[in-house]
């Protein structure tokens, strides 16, 4: 939890890399975590997580205005968060409207590889935290000028424990889990796999040369979250793909 991993440390910014030469943001934590007192730690989360959800409300309530279905990607690092948006893309660039909102620490290396997809991607470089938070979202989809009637994906820093508390205003969190990583993630990680409405189990192609029980993983996930919709995938091979990309088309189209 962010309360206690100092990723929002008095002083640190988040700065959002704009696309195109746009104006760049500077968004200033105003929590501390230096306090060490439990109680103190306690009410600093409360607060943060209480400022946080509101304004995740209404970047919500702005999504559901403007019809911009909105995905918040979670996983840890290398779990192929960025090629499963690229490849997502490519498939469905030409159909629908698609933005997207790259979380690291540092660098625009993901947010270069969307946007030579033809896609607009914002970068935000969040220095020393751990997670995108709602307030930075909404700036960044005012930056990018998120079409009605869209996708906006959002890719989150790597990281199963911070973002789990983080709501953003999406639609659905999306767990992306890879066969590498070992099948006792969500129990591991609980809090990460309640909080998702879909877990993704990628690089299933390499599922011959790891030990990996998608049978385990599977019901892990579901005794920490009993609701949770399952898709296993290959993004680099495209083994099973389609089931990713029609949820994505039943969800985007007007009903």
């Amino acid at each position: 939890m962010c309360g206690i991993c100092g990723c929002g440390q008095t002083n640190t910014t988040a700065k959002l890399k704009p696309v195109l030469g746009q104006r760049q943001h500077l968004l200033k934590h105003d929590h501390s975590h230096n306090d060490n007192h439990s109680e103190r730690l306690v009410k600093v989360e409360q607060d943060l997580l209480s400022k946080n959800n509101a304004y995740a409300a209404q970047n919500r309530t702005y999504f559901q205005q403007h019809h911009i279905f909105t995905l918040n990607l979670v996983s840890s690092p290398g779990a192929g968060k960025t090629t499963l948006l690229v490849e997502t893309i490519k498939v469905l660039k030409d159909r629908f409207p698609i933005a997207v909102i790259e979380g690291d620490q540092q660098t625009e290396r993901d947010a270069d590889r969307i946007r030579a997809t033809g896609v607009p991607a914002l970068q935000i470089n969040t220095g020393r935290a751990c997670h995108l938070d709602a307030h930075g979202t909404g700036h960044a989809v005012m930056e990018l000028g998120v079409k009605d009637y869209s996708l906006l994906a959002i890719e989150n820093v790597g990281n199963l424990v911070c973002p789990s508390s983080f709501d953003l205003g999406e639609a659905h969190k999306v767990v992306v889990l890879s066969v590498t990583e070992g099948d006792d993630k969500p129990i591991k990680y609980p809090d990460m796999f309640h909080a998702a409405d879909l877990m993704i189990i990628n690089k299933t192609d390499l599922l011959p040369y790891v030990d990996f029980d998608e049978a385990r993983c599977i019901q892990y996930a579901r005794q920490v979250n009993p609701d949770i919709q399952i898709i296993q995938l290959s993004a680099t091979k495209g083994d099973n793909f389609s089931a990713w990309t029609d949820w994505l088309v039943e969800n985007l189209s007007p009903q």
